[in-house]
């Protein structure tokens, strides 16, 4: 562990403390300080505070993330036309790309409702939603936000189109289980 402050007050300056020292300030024993430091102990959250101050720097900058854990791969799903990606800063939160070429079904039954929140935008194409009883034509450029208690489904209009879907935990699962239960239904070839 770099023992020196990330930021704060004493920012300007470098400024480094033995194993002791932080010890010390920080008002733990060198031995836990050691544990968490080789990573043998986690730290729980009144220890972060605690060591935050002993550092004299802000909570937030002691446990920003990384910088070489910044880059994240998709998951691809080529069943489904789609790539995923994990929001690792709030899991359970996915971001999708997704190119559709057909319209969105036509037969209620295909139409769902989920705990959850989606936001997509279209990366290109126009997209017709279907929100309960409405419909939205979503062209280029354009994003849309909304509750998925209500009955849902997207689809191309004319030509394919590219979306980009940002899916909460619940709206995540819910598609998820409408996915197992499509696949529940179909036929067995």
């Amino acid at each position: 562990m770099d023992r020196s402050p990330p930021g704060g007050a004493g920012s300007d300056r470098l400024v480094r403390w033995s194993l002791e020292e932080l010890a010390s300030r920080a008002r733990v024993s060198q031995s836990t300080l050691s544990r968490i430091e080789n990573g043998q102990r986690r730290l729980a959250l009144d220890q972060l505070v605690t060591l935050a101050r002993a550092l004299d720097t802000s909570l937030d900058q002691l446990v920003e993330t990384a910088t070489d854990d910044v880059v994240s791969n998709p998951m691809i799903d080529g069943a489904h036309g789609l790539m995923r990606w994990p929001i690792k800063a709030e899991p359970g939160m996915s971001v999708v790309r997704q190119r559709m070429t057909d319209p969105p079904p036509d037969n209620p039954a295909r139409v769902r409702a989920h705990p959850g929140r989606e936001w997509l935008v279209v990366l290109f194409g126009t997209a017709i939603l279907l929100l309960g009883n409405r419909r939205f034509r979503i062209e280029t450029n354009q994003a849309a936000e909304f509750p998925t208690m209500l009955p849902h489904a997207i689809g191309a209009e004319g030509k394919p189109c590219e979306i980009l879907g940002i899916f909460d935990r619940d709206a995540r699962r819910g598609h998820q289980r409408g996915e197992d239960v499509g696949k529940a239904n179909r036929p067995s070839p």
